[in-house]
C-alpha cells in the first residue's frame, strides 16, 4: 500500500558540509526525489517553491540552525516530517528538537546507511497513514451522522469512508466479520445515513429461528396457517415496507427459505404462510453473517444465486484485535456508559488493567470487551478501575500478564512509553504489596522517599492498595 507513495517521495537534505549532502543524496536518490541545501536561509526558498514529504537537516550549522528552521517548517509547513541530524549537536539541543516537534533523529557520522533509509520508510509510512486518516475525516464531514461507531483507526475509517458513499442508495449489502464486531451498529448507520431513515429499521437473527418461525416471522402468516396462528399477523417486510430489514446470520438459513428469500430480491413480493395471493414490499435488504459466505456457497451451504443478489456491496468489519487503537476509545466510552448506568462518578483506567485489556486476542470482540468493563465498573469500589477489577479470564492469564507491555506501549515515542511503564510499575508494585509502601521499597531496591515522590509524580494514592481487600 505504501510501495507508490514512498516512490514518489521529495525529500530535502540541509547540511553545511558538502560531503554529508553527497553521501546522502547518492544513498536516496534512487528511489527518492532528493534536492540539498547548504544553509537554513536556502533551505526556507526551496520549501516555498517545491513541495516536500520530508526534511532531513542538521541541528549545528552557521547562520541559522537546525533549531531555528525546525521551528520554521513546524509553523509554515506542518505536513512535512522532519529528521533532525546531530554530530557537534550536544543531547540538551537534541533533546529541544525532538520538543519542537522533530519526527526522528539521527547521529552523525552515520555509519550504516541502510539506518537511515530505515528511518525514513518509517516516516513515510507514518506520514501517508496521518494523511490518509485525514483525508478519511475530511470526507466525514458534521452531516454524516456515527455517533454510535467508536473508532480511528485506519480500518474503520476507510469503513465509514465506504458506508457513506453507499447509505444514500438502496442497493443490496453484505457484512461480514466475526461475532461482536458490530455488524448490526454498521447496518443501522447505514439506515440512519439514507433516504429511507424516516422509515422502520427491523432486525432480526435469522439463525436464532427455525426454518417454519422464520418464515412467518419475515413473511408474516394468515389465521389457521398453523395451529398456534389464531388471527392474521403481518411480517417484519411489511413491517420495514419503505424502510430497511437487517437479516442477521443469513448464511444459517435452509436452502429452501433462501429459494423463497431470492423470490423477493427478484420480484419485489412476499407471500404469507397460508396466503393465496402475492404482497408487493419496497424494503432495502442488508444482510450480514460470522461467516466467509463464499465458503459456504463452496461448500454448497448457501446458494450461490442468492449470493450475488446480496453480495452487491461487500463490507467486511475487521476483529477488534486488528484494529487495537480502537479499544481504548471504547474502554473509555464503556466505562462512561456503565458509570452512569450504575451510578457511580466515572471512573479511570489504570495503565496496568488497561494494558491487559490491549493484550487480549478478544474473541468475542467489541461484545466481549463490553461486558469486560460492565463487570469491571461494577465490581470497582473505587475510582479507578485496577487488574483486581477485571474479569477472571483476563486477568488471571499470566502469559497474557507477562505480555501486555508490548501493546501497553506500542506506538508511544520513548519518553512517553517510559513514563507510562514506571506508572504502571509503581501501580502493579503497590497492588501487590497491598499498599504496603516499606515492603514495596524492599521488593523493588527503591528508597521510601523516592516511592512517596513517584506517588506524588504519578498521583497514585497508597492508600487505596492498603483498602482493596477490605
Amino acid at each position: 500500500m505504501f510501495e507508490n507513495n514512498l516512490q514518489k517521495a521529495r525529500i530535502l537534505i540541509v547540511d553545511d558540509e558538502k560531503d554529508t549532502r553527497d553521501i546522502f543524496s547518492r544513498q536516496l536518490e534512487e528511489e527518492y526525489n532528493v534536492d540539498t541545501a547548504e544553509s537554513a536561509i536556502i533551505a526556507i526558498q526551496m520549501l516555498r517553491s517545491n513541495s516536500y514529504q520530508i526534511a532531513l537537516t542538521d541541528l549545528v550549522m552557521p547562520g541559522e540552525d537546525g533549531l531555528s528552521l525546525l521551528k520554521n517548517i513546524k509553523k509554515s509547513w506542518p505536513e512535512i516530517a522532519v529528521m533532525v541530524i546531530s554530530g557537534k549537536a550536544s543531547i540538551e539541543m537534541a533533546v529541544e528538537a525532538m520538543k519542537l516537534g522533530a519526527d526522528e533523529f539521527i547521529e552523525k557520522p552515520v555509519e550504516d546507511l541502510e539506518l537511515l533509509k530505515i528511518k525514513i520508510d518509517k516516516l513515510l509510512n507514518t506520514k501517508w497513514q496521518k494523511d490518509e486518516i485525514k483525508r478519511l475525516r475530511t470526507i466525514l464531514d458534521s452531516e454524516f451522522d456515527r455517533t454510535h461507531i467508536v473508532g480511528n483507526s485506519l480500518a474503520i475509517q476507510q469503513i465509514m469512508e465506504k458506508v457513506k458513499k453507499i447509505a444514500p442508495l438502496d442497493t443490496t449489502i453484505l457484512i461480514s466479520g466475526e461475532t461482536g464486531v458490530g455488524k448490526e451498529l454498521i447496518a443501522d448507520l447505514i439506515y440512519q445515513n439514507s433516504k429511507r431513515s424516516n422509515k422502520k429499521f427491523v432486525a432480526v437473527n435469522c439463525g436464532s429461528l427455525p426454518e417454519a418461525l422464520l418464515e412467518s416471522t419475515l413473511f408474516g402468516h394468515k389465521k389457521g396457517a398453523f395451529t398456534s396462528a389464531i388471527k392474521d399477523k403481518i411480517g417484519y417486510f411489511q413491517e420495514a415496507n419503505g424502510g430497511t430489514l437487517f437479516l442477521d446470520e443469513i448464511t444459517e438459513t435452509t436452502p429452501a427459505f433462501q429459494v423463497k428469500l431470492l423470490r423477493v430480491l427478484e420480484k419485489g413480493i412476499i407471500r404469507q404462510v397460508g396466503g393465496e395471493s402475492d404482497i408487493s414490499v419496497d424494503v432495502r435488504i442488508i444482510a450480514a453473517s460470522n461467516k466467509d459466505i463464499k465458503t459456504e456457497v463452496d461448500k454448497a451451504n448457501f446458494r450461490e444465486d442468492l449470493y450475488y443478489r446480496l453480495n452487491v456491496i461487500l463490507l467486511h468489519i475487521p476483529p477488534l484485535r486488528e484494529r487495537v487503537g480502537d479499544i481504548k476509545l471504547l474502554v473509555n466510552k464503556f466505562i462512561k456508559e456503565f458509570s452512569d448506568k450504575y451510578k457511580k462518578p466515572e471512573l479511570k483506567i489504570s495503565d496496568a488493567a488497561l494494558s491487559l485489556l490491549l493484550n487480549q486476542t478478544w474473541k468475542g470482540n467489541i461484545r466481549e470487551l463490553k461486558n469486560a468493563i460492565e463487570h469491571s465498573v461494577a465490581l470497582s469500589s473505587h475510582d479507578t478501575i485496577i487488574p483486581d477489577d477485571l474479569p477472571d479470564n483476563i486477568y488471571r492469564d499470566e502469559s497474557k500478564r507477562k505480555n501486555s507491555y508490548s501493546a501497553q506501549f506500542f506506538g508511544q515515542k520513548y519518553p512517553e512509553a517510559k513514563r507510562s511503564f514506571e506508572k504502571s510499575y509503581i501501580e502493579n508494585l503497590m497492588n501487590n504489596c497491598d499498599g504496603d509502601v516499606t515492603k514495596a521499597a524492599k521488593l523493588s531496591d527503591i528508597k521510601r522517599q523516592n516511592l512517596y515522590e513517584k506517588f506524588k509524580k504519578y498521583g497514585i494514592d497508597p492508600d487505596y492498595f492498603r483498602q482493596k481487600e477490605k
